[in-house]
């Protein structure tokens, strides 16, 4: 289990950008960054997509809750979040020390310090965030659909702990468990993996 909880922590917790690979046109980076979403919440999103330089930028200004991040052009799978808009901050703030060149261990304390020191704002309330990792060939773009690869579900639940959830903090593939428990960050994660024949 180890690779999955790997995974799943850069899933989570970073979404950074790195330079270097020239993005996919803006329609494409569309179609693909809402394909975690529920399919009721997809043409309301705010869509965020990647600059020939690395940085993201606002492709879709939405009306509604979420925020999807396209696919990051410099890394060879497919992989795509959408988060709710609350989390931007987190979220956000992560990218920033990405792009600064702070490595994993960095970026978790520094987001952890800041949380506690009341600088950089985690919603109090439970909140939501769905992805999607494959290969890139498995998605589709003229339909949407997607063939292999792994959905993530998400719902943070800040400074949530076993005893309070009757989670386990084992990762597991087909059930939920609690990952970072205890930390601000502290989340329920179900890891599906996609079915071959899903439509």
């Amino acid at each position: 289990m180890r690779n999955l909880g790997t995974s799943i922590v850069l899933v989570c917790c970073f979404l950074a950008g790195v330079a270097g690979a020239q993005p996919p046109s803006t329609t494409s980076q569309i179609a693909s960054a809402v394909i975690p979403a529920p399919e009721d919440l997809r043409d309301s999103a705010t869509v965020l997509g990647y600059t020939s330089e690395g940085g993201t930028v606002t492709l879709r200004d939405g009306e509604g809750d979420l925020i999807c991040l396209a696919d990051n052009p410099s890394d060879e799978r497919l992989h795509v979040a959408c988060y709710y808009k609350q989390l931007d901050p987190f979220m956000a703030r992560g990218r920033e020390l990405r792009a600064q060149g702070k490595e994993r261990d960095e970026i978790v304390a520094t987001r952890e310090a800041e949380i506690r020191e009341g600088k950089l704002e985690m919603p109090s309330q439970p909140t939501a965030l769905y992805s999607y990792t494959g290969p890139p060939e498995a998605f589709d773009p003229e339909t949407g659909e997607v063939t292999a690869g792994n959905r993530v579900y998400v719902v943070y639940i800040p400074y949530a702990t076993a005893d309070m959830t009757g989670l386990s903090t084992k990762p597991v593939t087909g059930a939920p468990w609690l990952m970072a428990a205890g930390k601000p960050w502290a989340h329920v994660m179900l890891v599906q993996p996609v079915a071959s024949d899903e439509e």
